[in-house]
């Protein structure tokens, strides 16, 4: 039971749960409305879907475990208390199942590809697997570019069910005429554009708040690299960039009568990030940061759970 435990801490259970209804909130309060709309049938059937959505679980559970392989030393300095490999896991088992997830996600990749048509499915998805490779071992360490590799790929979970829908209705164009492609496009982007800002942002705020294993063993993160004071304007700046464009979006829904959304948006997603805008500003230490981070999870919760309102609304 206890190695049971530290295989789900290792793998982050709770983020893979957070993917997964990620997904599914997305495929039944905003696709599958679309569709229904205009009389016509799933784009993907249930046992579809479903591959889809334990392909990013696997690929994501073999990432996570990877980026604690390689960063076993790192983790000492800045959260010994959360370590799993080596103190609860061999590395060599690490390495095991990393491959082993990895594989299988590859390999449901093709087959779900083959059975949609979606050729290029495999290739985005082993793209991804290679991604979380070289950010373990790279692109973490590097200043940027490793933040935009997590953000992508964040917003990949949104991303890959939209494009996939969107493939499938453009090959049976007669079946699908109906359909509303270019609501289905959009609600994709604003949703994966949400989730690579709110991403990006937290990323650089974990780098602040891990500044101290990172500097010891030569990470250039931004903190490292600027400072902190520059990377928590950096991060302030998409913070106020986020909170602009949905207030944007309100101003757009309201002459639709989007009442609810509106006031959800803005008592749960909007208000918040004003609060933690100007957490930041009076942080300093790794306590304060991580209550940030934790708090920019609340946001990005409240922000996927607004997929609800398109069940109602669309």
């Amino acid at each position: 039971m206890k190695l049971l435990v530290a295989f789900l801490r290792l793998v982050r259970s709770l983020n893979l749960l957070f993917i997964a209804m990620t997904q599914f909130l997305f495929q039944y309060s905003i696709v599958l409305p679309i569709l229904e709309n205009a009389g016509a049938p799933p784009a993907l059937s249930t046992l579809q879907f479903i591959l889809l959505v334990v392909t990013s679980v696997l690929i994501a559970a073999a990432g996570y475990i990877i980026n604690d392989y390689f960063d076993l030393n790192i983790d000492l300095i800045n959260k010994p208390e959360k370590l799993v490999v080596e103190k609860h896991i061999r590395r060599r088992w690490a390495i095991v199942w990393h491959m082993a997830l990895s594989m299988l996600g590859i390999a449901c990749s093709f087959y779900l590809g083959y059975k949609t048509g979606a050729w290029w499915l495999g290739i985005a998805n082993t793209g991804c697997v290679l991604a979380l490779w070289f950010y373990s071992t790279t692109f973490k360490k590097r200043m940027l570019s490793g933040n935009i590799i997590i953000s992508v790929l964040t917003a990949w979970v949104v991303l890959v069910i939209g494009l996939l829908t969107y493939y499938v209705l453009s090959r049976n164009n007669a079946l699908y005429s109906a359909v509303d492609k270019t609501k289905l496009v959009r609600l994709t982007f604003l949703y994966a554009g949400f989730a690579f800002i709110i991403s990006i942002i937290r990323e650089v705020i974990k780098d602040m708040e891990d500044l101290p294993g990172d500097a010891r063993y030569g990470c250039r993160t931004m903190p490292v690299v600027w400072g902190v004071n520059a990377s928590k304007v950096f991060a302030a700046t998409w913070m106020v960039v986020l909170i602009a464009t949905l207030f944007v979006i309100q101003v757009y829904v309201l002459p639709f009568q989007w009442w609810w959304p509106a006031l959800y948006c803005t008592l749960l997603i909007v208000i918040p990030l004003i609060y933690l805008l100007r957490k930041l500003y009076h942080a300093s230490v790794p306590k304060d940061f991580h209550h940030i981070s934790n708090g920019l999870k609340f946001v990005m919760l409240t922000g996927i759970l607004s997929m609800l309102f398109f069940k109602l609304y669309l």
